[in-house]
């Protein structure tokens, strides 16, 4: 409707005499001189007609035109901005998301690296333990109601069950309660993937960055031991559940004994590290077996579903994503192969082989705006049996971790030269590394996009739409690309509508900041950390989740999941820090954000 409308406003501007000038031309150019007029006068009439007639039909064509680029902006932004910099010549000497004229080098922000810390100010709980503790006066109100606890509810005050980083003061206190509170000897089951990257990779980070502090590798050590059991599978591939008091791997019942893929293949960063450390090989080839298990059960297309059979080793007929179950398979392919300084291709080889599979399958473009986004393939069974796979727009907030994964790859994976030059230049890239260039920073603007709502936050959920929705007939001003389903005026609104403090888009800032040194890295993570500041903080102290991104006031939830402190804001620090603190050069972060160091490895097995 509003193409059609500016298509009559723009003819309307158009004389009317114009639009009959062709027609009045050619009547006239048959005319005779009339008697008694001159033939130069019918010569000079003609002139004039002929230059009305030009100037007329300039105005026409000058319309037209108009009009079409109008509405080819309308429909194809995206796909115009590009050949736009084609024309401009800009990818001859700079990717996508790079720029000389918003380049500021990897200098520390310190006004905003303050307000972070800020508000990372009693927020100072240990992410390494189950156990619930109230003590000191002077502590601050989540470390006074819910030290040592995985989760804090900020408005009613308690923790149900994160590490330190403030000064000294902080740390050792800390210390003290890893040292004289934390116990591992707990009889109850919990999830060893949580366990392995909140608490595992928490105590590993903890004893490289106190300068190998001995107490911390200590409690690692008795935790990788108690859960060793997990992998004693006719398969090798882990139980989902650890008993840790009684060293007992535990199926899960809910999901009839399956795992999902990314719990499965999600535990190698730290397990290979602490084999480092202790030069005990068991827990590297432990992890490693799950990686040679993965790989010999690889699909057809090079995607991995979502759930696999500890019993037999193989993947289960279940949906394909890059959102829950199956987010942190894909980031850990790449992040193995940077752990050990590139030096084992087997992991490069089955990363290559995934994000073709997922520029295959997954990737699509708005219909409207041509945001890019992953799709998700669904399973579907036919009355014969036969299966079919449904691919659905939907897209995790979870997902927008994939943009700094495929930035990261396009300068190590893709890479001709190493290291790449700070931003990295086309010529530094193989074809492919500049193909993953691309798709990341497209998918971060998607991610960047979903945050356009009346909180600045995203959803938890999104789906975008496609010609076959049939969301035009249905409503009366729908939306151009994306929304959030089931989200109507007057009613609770959906679980996809929420935003629980959740890290992956800062993650992706963060990395695409450290690669390029552009400023618009820092302004939309600014953007998102004075968002989560308006919306989300509760005046006693503490972040809370939001039920709706599209309501102001925003309504919170009495729950801040300990992601917030140990991801969210952490990368928002280090967003803002110099690219000496922690630099991706010398280190890799495993998926709750606790740096650990590249090295070389010394141990080598069949699979490497």
């Amino acid at each position: 409707r509003n193409v059609l409308a500016l298509e009559r406003r723009l003819f309307a501007s158009v004389p009317t005499s114009t639009s009959l000038s062709l027609l009045s031309t050619a009547l006239k150019r048959k005319q005779v001189a009339p008697n008694g007029k001159s033939a130069s006068t019918t010569a000079a009439q003609a002139n004039t007609t002929q230059h009305e007639t030009s100037t007329g039909s300039l105005r026409l064509l000058l319309s037209s035109l108009a009009f079409v680029a109008v509405f080819l902006l309308y429909q194809y932004p995206a796909p115009l901005k590009q050949a736009a910099e084609l024309w401009l010549g800009r990818p001859t000497d700079q990717l996508p998301g790079t720029s000389k004229s918003t380049y500021i080098g990897l200098e520390a922000d310190a006004p905003k690296q303050a307000a972070v810390v800020n508000a990372m100010r009693g927020l100072h709980m240990v992410a390494i333990s189950i156990e619930f503790m109230k003590e000191d006066a002077l502590l601050t109100s989540p470390e006074r109601d819910a030290m040592g606890s995985d989760e804090y509810h900020p408005i009613s005050r308690n923790g149900s069950n994160l590490t330190t980083r403030r000064r000294d003061r902080e740390y050792q206190r800390a210390r003290s309660w890893v040292a004289n509170n934390m116990t591992l000897d707990r009889d109850a089951n919990f999830n060893t993937f949580e366990t392995t990257i909140r608490v595992l990779g928490g105590l590993l980070s903890a004893y490289h960055l106190s300068g190998e502090d001995p107490l911390f590798l200590e409690k690692a050590r008795e935790l990788a031991d108690r859960i060793l059991p997990v992998f004693d599978t006719p398969s090798g591939l882990p139980l989902s559940m650890i008993n840790l008091a009684q060293r007992k791997g535990v199926a899960d019942d809910d999901n009839q004994g399956l795992i999902s893929t990314a719990e499965a293949s999600t535990l190698q960063l730290e397990f290979r590290y602490l084999s480092l450390l202790t030069d005990e090989d068991i827990y590297w080839k432990k992890a490693e077996q799950v990686m040679a298990v993965i790989r010999a059960a690889r699909m057809p297309p090079g995607l991995a579903s979502i759930f696999m059979n500890p019993r037999d080793g193989r993947f289960v007929t279940s949906a394909i994503r890059l959102g829950s179950r199956g987010d942190s398979y894909y980031e850990y392919l790449l992040k193995q192969y940077v752990q050990t300084n590139l030096e084992e291709p087997v992991y490069r080889e089955m990363y290559d082989d995934a994000v073709q599979a997922i520029h295959d399958h997954l990737i699509r473009r708005g219909m409207s705006t041509g945001l890019t986004y992953t799709s998700e393939l669904i399973p579907e069974r036919s009355p014969l049996g036969d299966i079919s796979w449904r691919l659905t727009p939907k897209q995790d907030f979870l997902v927008c971790f994939f943009a700094g994964t495929l930035m990261l790859g396009a300068t190590t994976s893709g890479a001709l030269m190493h290291p790449v030059s700070i931003p990295p230049l086309p010529e530094q890239l193989t074809e492919q590394g500049r193909r993953d260039w691309k798709t990341g920073y497209e998918l971060l603007r998607t991610c960047m996009a979903t945050h356009d709502t009346q909180t600045g936050l995203a959803p938890e959920i999104a789906y975008f739409r496609i010609p076959s929705d049939g969301m035009d007939e249905m409503l009366g001003a729908a939306p151009r690309d994306w929304y959030i389903k089931g989200a109507r005026p007057g009613a609770f609104p959906p679980y996809d509508a929420r935003y629980i403090l959740r890290p992956e888009t800062v993650e992706s800032l963060l990395v695409a900041f450290r690669l390029t040194g552009d400023e618009r890295y820092r302004e939309w993570g600014w953007n998102i950390f004075r968002a989560i500041e308006t919306h989300c903080k509760v005046p006693s102290g503490g972040y809370a989740a939001i039920i709706n991104v599209d309501e102001v006031p925003a309504r919170q939830e009495d729950k801040m999941e300990t992601f917030l402190m140990s991801e969210t804001f952490k990368y928002l620090f280090l967003l803002f820090s110099d690219g000496d603190t922690l630099p991706l050069s010398k280190y890799v972060f495993n998926t709750e954000a606790h740096p650990l160091p590249i090295f070389s490895p010394t141990i080598r097995t069949g699979f490497s």
